[in-house]
């Protein structure tokens, strides 16, 4: 059975910092590509980032590039989304999802084959 569980999330101030964790189980973490979405109160479901089997390609969505990293530690089936210089448009529930079909995920939720329950991160200003 897949299951995802995202974990980090919490109160921040402005500027500050989090870590959201992603820990997989279920099938070989390693073939699978991961990525992030969030969805803010009244607002549609947003693309965040995304990192593939390897690791070796990511991709960010333009509103956290530079701000954001997403990584992957297979050894731990887990992966990361690490946030710097937060901003309260920021303030979100952050979900993981995985894709066990291609080397690298899109920016469709729908595309991908494992969702996450959400974890909820607010930025304070």
């Amino acid at each position: 059975q897949v299951q995802l569980g995202e974990s980090g999330g919490g109160l921040v101030q402005a500027g500050g910092s989090l870590r959201l964790s992603c820990a997989f189980s279920g099938r070989t973490f390693s073939m699978l590509s991961m990525g992030w979405f969030r969805q803010a109160p009244g607002k549609e479901r947003e693309f965040v980032a995304a990192i593939s089997w390897s690791g070796s390609s990511t991709n960010y969505a333009d509103s956290v590039k530079g701000r954001f990293t997403i990584s992957r530690d297979d050894a731990k089936n887990t992966a990361y989304l690490q946030m710097n210089s937060l901003k309260p448009e920021d303030t979100a529930v952050y979900y993981c999802v995985a894709d066990a079909t291609r080397h690298f995920g899109g920016s469709k939720w729908l595309e991908y084959d494992y969702w996450g329950q959400g974890t909820q991160v607010t930025v304070s200003s």
